[in-house]
């Protein structure tokens, strides 16, 4: 694929990730495909939460430093939370920032405290993995790197297992075009065969026979799963995209109209639409609406150039 296209798929990934998070977070409230529209159609800006916050947080690290440096990375969340502490953190973040902040401990060293020092396997690693699955897109270090981001904030094995088969779905959407003798099962059994425990290759195991039954949205969520805990929410996200590869619009309120952590399906179901789409085959009017959207354009830009893509 040349540059261009490239390019325009970085861009489909941050935008798509910002514009699931968003129109998710509205469909706590308005949880029917026409009162959604609705709301998009009426509001100038779409807000993104503390998903789209981190995914940028980790493109900032990344464009930086070329490689996943758990360190930067937590001092970039650290910084970008402690200026905007309203975009909706969940309770560990913010406990590791503190934690860090009072103490010799670095971020993986308080992250293992949590949770009785298990640490999290919630869906905050995964939700914000897009821009590692876009980076590390042809090495095959992305497993080893996506787990490595996440156990800034995540450590339990499962939180890893989950962010790093999310990044490698994100890696495989944006190395395929759109069309291209797309086949739903085939991508699924990649991923199962990449997963490492037992939690996340049980519930793609499960994805698989849904998505070979062609069972509909309402009970696909209902037998996956629709908690905080990733493998109990990521594989929805999965589930949304193979149902609706070819159309940004159908993946997304497939992902935030059926319960759950709708931000974060939106965000992570979004984030592999957008990768494989493209930016020019997201809804245009919505783009237009994304907070900060000249920064996220500047960011992708930032992303790619320490990819190589841009010289």
């Amino acid at each position: 694929m040349d540059r261009e296209i490239l390019l325009s798929k970085i861009k489909g990934g941050l935008f798509g990730c910002a514009l699931g998070d968003a129109i998710g977070e509205l469909a706590f409230r308005y949880r029917d495909r026409e009162s959604l529209e609705t709301k998009i159609y009426r509001l100038d800006t779409l807000v993104y939460t503390d998903d789209t916050a981190m995914a940028l947080g980790l493109a900032e690290s990344l464009a930086r430093k070329k490689d996943v440096d758990p360190e930067d990375i937590g001092d970039t969340f650290a910084k970008n939370f402690y200026s905007e502490p309203w975009r909706g953190y969940a309770s560990g973040p913010p406990t590791i920032f503190s934690m860090v902040r009072n103490s010799k401990l670095s971020y993986v060293d308080a992250a293992r405290t949590l949770f009785g020092g298990s640490g999290s396997y919630g869906n905050g690693a995964t939700m914000r993995i897009v821009p590692v699955g876009l980076f590390f897109s042809n090495s095959d270090q992305i497993y080893e790197k996506a787990a490595a981001s996440a156990e800034v904030t995540h450590a339990h094995s499962v939180g890893k297992d989950g962010a790093a088969i999310q990044a490698m779905a994100i890696a495989l959407a944006f190395n395929m075009r759109p069309g291209d003798d797309f086949d739903p099962l085939e991508f699924i059994e990649k991923l199962e065969k990449a997963a490492r425990t037992e939690e996340i290759k049980n519930r793609l195991s499960l994805l698989k026979i849904l998505v070979r039954k062609d069972v509909p949205p309402s009970e696909a969520i209902k037998k996956i799963g629709r908690s905080v805990a990733v493998h109990e929410s990521m594989p929805f996200s999965l589930y949304s995209f193979l149902k609706f590869p070819e159309d940004f619009k159908k993946c997304l309120y497939c992902a935030v109209l059926h319960g759950g952590d709708r931000d974060t399906l939106g965000a992570m179901a979004c984030s592999i639409a957008g990768s494989y789409l493209g930016i020019e085959n997201l809804p245009a009017k919505w783009l237009l609406k994304v907070e900060n959207r000249n920064y996220i354009d500047t960011l992708a830009e930032e992303l790619a150039r320490a990819k190589g893509i841009l010289d």
